[in-house]
């Protein structure tokens, strides 16, 4: 073997030969002066990886190899790792050597159930025809959590409600490529009507059982779609000793679902008490926030807000850490979202142990979606009453329904959790003219479709399960006798195609092969039954387990068109 010579670290295979540089790609001087730039002052810890990709993409529109090599040298992480994290997430556009990199405006077109019945399709088909590919990217793009004003594109981060062409062609003229940020209560004005008095009295001379009660006989339960009881939660992760984290759940993924940003844009506080009541109940060390990427005016309210609580002294600087996702459903599920704020590639973990018991950076974490904090706050303020109160077909408590699809006012509705799809329907304004109401989807993708007839099933949870199906986040979309059932199931099963993680291969591959065979004009439903059970028994996470749902339930209530 050739000498190494100790000077300069390069092997030498001769006498005044060998290479003038180390093997593999070298460090660029722009490049690495733009890194330090862009990183400044800030902790260079591993776990951070995915916000400094975010300042990379937001600078230049996309990621370089060269960038990738300074971020590796900054960071002390090799080159791989990044490139796996980076290529993992829809929003970072990884470029390599000698390939184009996309052009400075990139317009994404939403794609899913609510929009298509909106014409994105034919939107996106416009936009392609009349746009300079050169300048002007078009992309089809998941649920952006906007269905009650479908169809929504984003140009850049400037979200165009109801698009069309002239939209963005005056969106694109004006150069109005950024978010904007709807009016909402801020810290000022919630605090003069009683906001953070509970926090302070709690954290004064408080006691979290008693807390924990309230919320147990409030009926309170996981409002992200798992359903379990909320202050349960609390005991589980209290139990353990050491270190403990909260981390909420803001990635709103599940098509149809919008509840979270509608009350993001309007009431923060009332969930960011709820977070800190629940972070003093557990004695959480630090509170995490994951937020979706595609919420930007979200996060710019978030980011504004949490500054003024820390000036405020409500909390201490960096207790609250907000951290952006970068487009992957998948992350919605809690151990990949746990993941994903370590700043790795969001795929889930096998379980136990469960996150309440190994979390972040292993540590105990408590996990909540952000309407269930709402109430938290809600509860605390108001007494256990303001949910156990009100009471319809046999169920207690209230829903907010996000509503959208055939129906004349899509928003999100707050109804008795016994409501059924009549109610929900006629608090939406009822269908549309010329509409006839023929099937729902009661909470997401994942939930399937049911046809209209079963009209008198309360939306809440355990009272779907019977029927092969669940209430999940509440995400209504209402088909009319316009809509296919089986072009809806297709739908949805691109959806999962496109956003299973790929770790496990029931899933990655399962969506992939039940999307080509209900491509066919009539299906083979004994293999789809077969697939769609095997993805069921086999998958490791909830995706992959409920993705058969919209195929099931489609063969069993809608025959004649399959």
């Amino acid at each position: 073997m050739a000498p190494l010579d100790t000077q300069t670290g390069v092997w030498k295979s001769g006498k005044g030969k060998g290479r003038k540089t180390p093997k593999g790609r070298q460090l660029e001087d722009q490049a690495h002066s733009e890194i330090l730039d862009l990183l400044g002052a800030r902790p260079r810890s591993r776990d951070l990886l995915i916000e400094f990709l975010h300042l990379v993409q937001d600078k230049f529109g996309h990621i370089s190899a060269a960038h990738i090599r300074a971020l590796s040298e900054e960071m002390r992480v090799g080159q791989a790792e990044i490139f796996e994290v980076a290529s993992f997430y829809a929003h970072f556009d990884v470029v390599k050597e000698g390939e184009t990199p996309p052009p400075a405006l990139t317009i994404r077109v939403c794609d899913s159930l609510s929009c298509e019945l909106a014409g994105a399709e034919q939107l996106k088909q416009a936009l392609e025809d009349g746009m300079d590919p050169s300048q002007v990217r078009v992309l089809r793009a998941p649920c952006m959590g906007r269905c009650d004003t479908a169809p929504v594109l984003e140009i850049g981060h400037n979200h165009i409600d109801h698009a069309t062409v002239e939209k963005v062609e005056a969106a694109i003229a004006a150069d109005d490529t950024h978010a904007h940020v709807p009016d909402y209560e801020t810290l000022d004005t919630y605090m003069s009507e009683g906001g953070y008095a509970v926090l302070k009295d709690l954290r004064a001379n408080g006691n979290w059982e008693a807390v924990q009660e309230k919320v147990k006989e409030a009926g309170l339960r996981g409002l992200g779609g798992a359903g379990f009881p909320s202050g349960t939660k609390w005991g589980f992760v209290r139990a353990n000793e050491g270190t403990r984290y909260l981390a909420v759940n803001g990635d709103e993924g599940e098509p149809g679902t919008f509840k979270d940003r509608y009350y993001l844009e309007r009431t923060p506080h009332l969930f960011l008490e709820g977070m800190l009541i629940a972070a003093w109940a557990v004695e959480a060390e630090k509170a995490f926030i994951y937020m979706r990427d595609e919420y930007p005016a979200v996060l710019e309210i978030l980011a504004t807000e949490i500054a003024a609580l820390e000036a405020a002294g409500i909390v201490e600087p960096g207790y609250i850490d907000l951290r952006r996702g970068a487009g992957a459903y998948i992350c919605g599920e809690e151990s990949a979202m746990i993941e994903s704020i370590e700043g790795k590639r969001g795929e889930p973990r096998h379980r136990p142990p469960f996150v309440a018991q190994v979390g972040i950076f292993g540590r105990p974490t408590l996990v909540h979606n952000v309407e269930t904090l709402y109430w938290v706050a809600k509860i605390n303020r108001e007494g256990p009453e303001c949910l156990n109160a009100v009471e319809k077909n046999g169920r207690k408590g209230l829903r907010s329904y996000s509503v959208s699809g055939r129906v004349k006012n899509p928003g999100v509705h707050l109804l008795p959790a016994g409501s059924t799809i009549l109610d929900v329907i006629d608090a939406a304004g009822g269908m549309l003219d010329g509409h006839s109401f023929k099937a729902y989807q009661p909470g997401g993708p994942s939930s399937g479709l049911l046809p209209a007839h079963m009209n008198d099933i309360p939306l809440d949870f355990d009272t779907l399960q019977p029927h092969g199906t669940f209430i999940g986040s509440a995400a209504v979309v209402v088909l009319s006798d316009q809509d296919s059932a089986k072009e809806a199931a297709l739908n949805m099963l691109r959806f999962f195609e496109d956003e299973s993680c790929g770790q496990c291969t029931p899933c990655r591959v399962g969506c992939e092969k039940a999307v080509k065979l209900m491509q066919a004009d009539k299906w083979d439903q004994d293999l789809l039954e077969e697939l769609s059970q095997a993805m069921v028994d086999t998958s490791i996470c909830g995706l992959g387990q409920a993705a058969p749902n919209p195929i099931r339930l489609t063969m069993k209530h809608f025959p004649e068109e399959v």
